[in-house]
C-alpha cells in the first residue's frame, strides 16, 4: 500500500489513502473529540481507553483529540488523578497503540494540545503570559521560548498546539487581553513569525517539533465593548492592514495550521466566512496547511449567530468555506454524512478537507513515528534549564513604570521589608489563565523570591500579611498589614488581578496568610477568558488597602500582577515606585526579586497602552489624527504610552541620519542612530522605529511602529542602530485592499517609547 511508504511523498501518499477510505471514515478525521475523556487511569497509573472511545474507533475512526493532557478544573484532571511527564508520554502511547491495532487503516491519531504559555498538562514548565512575553520586545528570547515548549509537548507525544494567539487588542477589559503580545500589528507579526520558527522548528517531523495553530483568525481583539466573541464592525481596509497582518506573516513563516475565531465580521461567522478562509488565506496568500475551529464554534452557528437552521446546515456551511477539523463539538460527527448524503456537501469537498487532515499527519511524521520515548520526556519536562529561560523571559518582561527618587533598587543591606497584598504569595494568581495544577513548591511567588534575598535572615527581615482578597470587601486583615508595614523600612505591595481557576485550593486567612481550607469556594477570577471588565480599576478593598498603607510614611513599591492594564490615578499620584509584572509564570517570584533588588536592570517595554480612565478607551497609540481633540473632563493621552518602561540607567539618542533621503517607490533606505548609555551601570534598551505617512490617498495612523531592536549597553557605551526602510515599512492598503507605496513625504521617528524621539524626513518618488 502506497500511504505505508515513507519513500513516497506525502501528497502521494494522501492520494493512496483516501481512495481507500469510506465516506464515514473521512468524516472521522475531520473529528476532534476531548482527549481527556478517552481514557482512564489505574490504581498502577496505567491508562486503560474507555468503551466509548473503542466504539467510536469501530464507528469510521476518530482524527484527533484535543487536549488529552490538559490538565485544569475544566477537565477535572487533578495532582491526584492526572499523569506525570512519563505516565502521560506513555498514555499517549498507550491511546495510539489501540488506535493502530484496532481501525482498519491504521491511521495514526493526532494529539493536540494547548500550549499558550507552556504546556497545559503536569508537570510542564510555565512561562510568563503572552502580555508580558510581548513585553519583552525579544523575539529571539521567545523563539528560544517556543523552541522549549514544543521539546516539552512533543516529548509527551503532543503533535499540534494551539498557539500563538495573534490578536490585535483594542480594548483592553477584554479577558483574553493577557494572551495577546499587544496592540501593535507590527510587534504581533515579529512574534508570530518568531513562534513558527520555535515551534515548528527546522522540520515539522523533528522529534522537538510542534504544529502551530495561529488564532484567532481574526479580528478576536476588535469585539464591541472589549466583550469575549461579541461582533466585530471593521471595514475590509483596515482588517487587511491591521488585523489580518500578523497572520499573514506568520503564513509566509510557514505556519500550517489555522483557527477561526468565534466572533462575526460585518454580520458574517468567522467559522463559515469563505472569503477569509478560502480567498485571502488560500488564493491569496498560498496557505497550504489546515484549518480548524475553536471548541463549539459550528453549534454557534445553529445557536448564536444563527445562519444555519439545521445542524446539516451548519456542518455544511463550515465544510464549504473552509474548514478541515472540528474541535471538540460533535456536528461534524453527527450531521456531517447526513449532509453529504442529502447533497449540502460533495464527495470532493470532503476529499479536499480530509485530504489536507491526512497530509498534515504524513508531514508531521506520525505514520512512520507515531509514537514517543517516556524516558526522554521525564528527562526534557519542566527541566532546570527551561526554569532558568522562564526566568530571563518574565525578568526581561517586568516593566518600571515609576520609580520616584530612585525608590529601586532596594538596598541589599536594608533593615526589613514587609511584602503585602493579596498577589504575594498566591502562587496560581501569577500564573495567568490556561495553567495546569502544580506541585507545591513548583511556583515561586513574591514573597518566596525576596526571602531567598535573604537566607537565614529572611525570618527576621521579612515580614508578610496578604491583607485583604483580590475581590470582596472584607478588611479583616488591614489590621495585621498595617502592623507588618509600621516594622518594616520599605513595603512592597503586590496587588492586581487574577486569571486562576479553581484549584481547589481554599483560600487564606487574612490576618495571617495561613491556607485555610473551607467548605465554601473563593475565586478572586477576575480576567481570563469569559472574564470581561466594565473598567480597570482595581477590584475588592486593594486600593484602601494601598492608601491605609501610604498613611504610614513608608516608602510604598506598587507590584501589579495582573492580566490587563490597571487605571488607578491615586496609586499612579502617591505610590514611590509602580513595577508592572503582567503574570510572570513559575519564576515570577525570583525575577521580581531580581527586578526589586538590582540584580536585573528593568527592560519591559509597555505593548499597550495604559489610559488615565477607562472612558478614554480606545487609548491605542496609533489612532488615527481625525480622533478628536479631548473629552470635557479630561485629554486623550495615556497614563503611561505604548513602548514605554523606565530603567537604572538613562539612555540618549543622537545623531539620526536617513540615507538616501530620496527614494523610488520601490527602493530602500537605510535609518541609523546613536544611542548612548549615559548611566552608570549597563541596561538594556528597546529602540523603537515609527513612520508617520504625511499625506496618503486614505486616512493613516498618527504614526506606526515598523522596527525595534532591543540592545545592551554598558555604562557609558554607545552603538549605532540601524534599520532598512523598503516597501513592507512604506506600504499602505489601498481601496483595492491591495498593498502599494505611494509617493510623498514621511517622517521617521526613532526614539525610546511611542511620544518622543529623534525625527528626520523621507520622500518617495515615482
Amino acid at each position: 500500500m502506497d500511504y505505508k511508504n515513507a519513500s513516497l511523498s506525502p501528497k502521494q501518499r494522501t492520494e493512496d489513502l483516501l481512495k481507500r477510505m469510506t465516506a464515514e471514515e473521512k468524516i472521522g478525521q475531520l473529528v476532534q473529540p476531548f482527549g481527556w475523556k478517552t481514557y482512564t487511569k489505574n490504581e498502577d497509573n496505567t491508562i486503560e481507553v474507555t468503551d466509548e472511545f473503542k466504539a467510536q474507533i469501530a464507528q469510521g475512526g476518530i482524527g484527533s483529540l484535543y487536549g488529552t493532557l490538559r490538565a485544569d478544573p475544566w477537565t477535572e484532571v487533578t495532582l491526584e488523578n492526572g499523569l506525570s511527564p512519563k505516565e502521560g508520554a506513555e498514555a499517549i502511547n498507550t491511546i495510539q497503540r489501540y488506535v493502530l491495532e484496532n481501525s482498519r487503516l491504521g491511521i495514526p491519531i493526532l494529539f493536540g494540545e494547548e500550549c499558550s504559555h507552556g504546556h497545559m498538562a503536569i508537570g510542564a514548565t510555565v512561562f510568563p503570559v503572552p502580555l508580558t512575553i510581548g513585553s519583552t520586545w525579544n523575539t529571539e528570547l521567545y523563539r528560544e521560548m517556543c523552541r522549549a515548549v514544543a521539546a516539552e509537548t512533543r516529548s509527551q507525544g503532543g503533535a499540534a498546539t494551539y498557539s500563538p494567539v495573534l490578536d490585535v487588542v483594542r480594548d483592553p477589559r477584554w479577558g483574553r487581553t493577557e494572551e495577546t503580545f499587544g496592540e501593535d500589528p507590527h510587534l504581533v507579526a515579529e512574534f508570530a513569525v518568531a513562534s513558527i520558527q520555535g515551534l515548528q522548528g527546522e522540520r515539522l517531523d523533528g522529534e522537538d517539533s510542534l504544529l502551530a495553530t495561529l488564532k484567532h483568525f481574526v479580528a478576536y481583539g476588535a469585539s464591541e465593548g472589549g466583550r469575549n466573541g461579541a461582533p466585530v464592525h471593521m471595514g475590509l481596509r483596515e482588517l487587511h492592514e491591521v488585523d489580518l497582518h500578523p497572520f499573514k506573516k506568520a503564513v509566509e513563516a510557514g505556519a500550517m495550521s489555522v483557527m477561526p475565531a468565534y466572533n462575526e465580521i460585518d454580520g458574517v461567522p468567522c467559522t463559515n466566512n469563505k472569503y477569509l478562509l478560502h480567498d485571502v488565506l488560500r488564493e491569496q496568500w498560498g496557505f497550504d496547511g489546515f484549518i480548524i475551529t475553536d471548541c463549539g464554534a459550528i453549534n454557534m452557528l445553529v445557536s448564536g449567530h444563527n445562519t444555519a437552521a439545521t445542524g446539516e446546515e451548519a456542518a455544511a456551511q463550515a465544510l464549504k468555506a473552509g474548514i478541515d477539523m472540528e474541535m471538540s463539538g460533535t456536528m461534524f460527527r453527527t450531521y456531517l454524512l447526513k449532509a453529504l448524503e442529502a447533497g449540502l456537501v460533495t464527495e470532493e469537498e470532503l476529499d479536499l478537507a480530509a485530504g489536507r487532515v491526512l497530509e498534515m499527519k504524513f508531514r508531521l511524521g506520525l505514520f512512520d513515528r507515531p509514537y514517543t520515548d517516556p524516558e526522554r520526556a521525564e528527562q526534557i519536562i519542566g527541566s532546570q534549564a527551561h526554569a532558568d529561560l522562564a526566568r530571563q523571559v518574565a525578568a526581561e518582561g517586568v516593566i518600571l513604570l515609576k520609580n520616584e527618587g530612585a525608590t529601586l533598587p532596594l538596598r541589599a543591606d536594608m533593615g526589613k521589608i514587609a511584602v503585602i497584598g493579596p498577589n504575594a504569595n498566591t502562587p496560581y494568581n501569577q500564573l495567568g489563565d490556561y495553567t495546569s495544577p502544580q506541585a507545591p513548591g513548583q511556583i515561586v511567588t513574591v514573597l518566596e523570591g525576596i526571602r531567598s534575598r535573604f537566607g537565614d535572615d529572611a525570618d527576621h527581615r521579612v515580614l508578610y500579611a496578604p491583607g485583604c482578597r483580590i475581590k470582596g470587601d472584607s478588611r479583616e486583615g488591614f489590621a495585621y498589614a498595617l502592623e507588618c508595614a509600621s516594622q518594616a523600612d520599605v513595603v512592597v505591595m503586590a496587588i492586581g488581578g487574577s486569571s486562576a481557576r479553581d484549584f481547589g485550593e481554599g483560600t487564606i486567612d487574612l490576618r495571617t496568610g495561613a491556607s485555610v481550607v473551607t467548605e465554601h469556594s473563593w475565586s478572586d477570577m477576575e480576567c481570563g477568558e469569559g472574564i470581561d471588565r466594565a473598567t480597570l480599576q482595581l477590584m475588592g478593598v486593594q486600593l484602601e488597602l494601598v492608601q491605609e498603607i501610604h498613611k504610614l510614611g513608608k516608602p510604598v513599591v506598587v507590584v501589579y500582577i495582573n492580566g490587563r492594564p490597571i487605571t488607578e490615578p491615586w496609586i499612579d499620584e502617591h505610590a514611590h515606585a509602580i513595577v508592572e509584572a503582567w503574570y510572570p509564570g513559575q519564576e515570577g517570584g525570583h525575577a521580581i526579586a531580581d527586578i526589586l533588588f538590582g540584580d536585573v536592570n528593568p527592560s519591559g517595554r509597555l505593548t499597550v497602552s495604559i489610559p488615565k480612565e477607562v472612558g478614554q478607551l480606545p487609548v491605542n497609540y496609533n489612532a488615527k489624527r481625525t480622533r478628536g481633540k479631548r473629552y470635557l473632563e479630561t485629554d486623550l493621552e495615556p497614563r503611561y504610552p505604548f513602548g514605554y518602561g523606565l530603567s537604572y540607567t538613562r539612555f540618549e539618542y543622537s545623531n539620526l541620519t536617513v540615507e538616501p533621503a530620496v527614494i523610488p517607490v520601490d527602493g530602500e533606505t537605510t535609518v541609523r542612530i546613536d544611542v548612548t548609555n549615559a548611566g552608570d551601570r549597563e541596561g538594556a534598551e528597546v529602540v523603537q522605529l515609527y513612520i508617520s505617512d504625511l499625506a496618503a490617498s486614505v486616512t493613516r495612523p498618527e504614526k506606526a511602529l515598523k522596527g525595534f531592536r532591543k540592545i545592551r549597553l554598558g555604562a557609558g557605551e554607545t552603538r549605532t542602530v540601524s534599520f532598512t526602510i523598503g516597501r513592507e515599512q512604506l506600504e499602505l492598503i489601498g481601496m483595492d485592499l491591495k498593498p502599494v507605496v505611494e509617493p510623498g513625504e514621511f517622517r521617521i521617528m526613532v526614539g525610546p517609547d511611542s511620544t518622543r524621539g529623534e525625527t528626520a524626513s523621507l520622500r518617495v518618488q515615482e
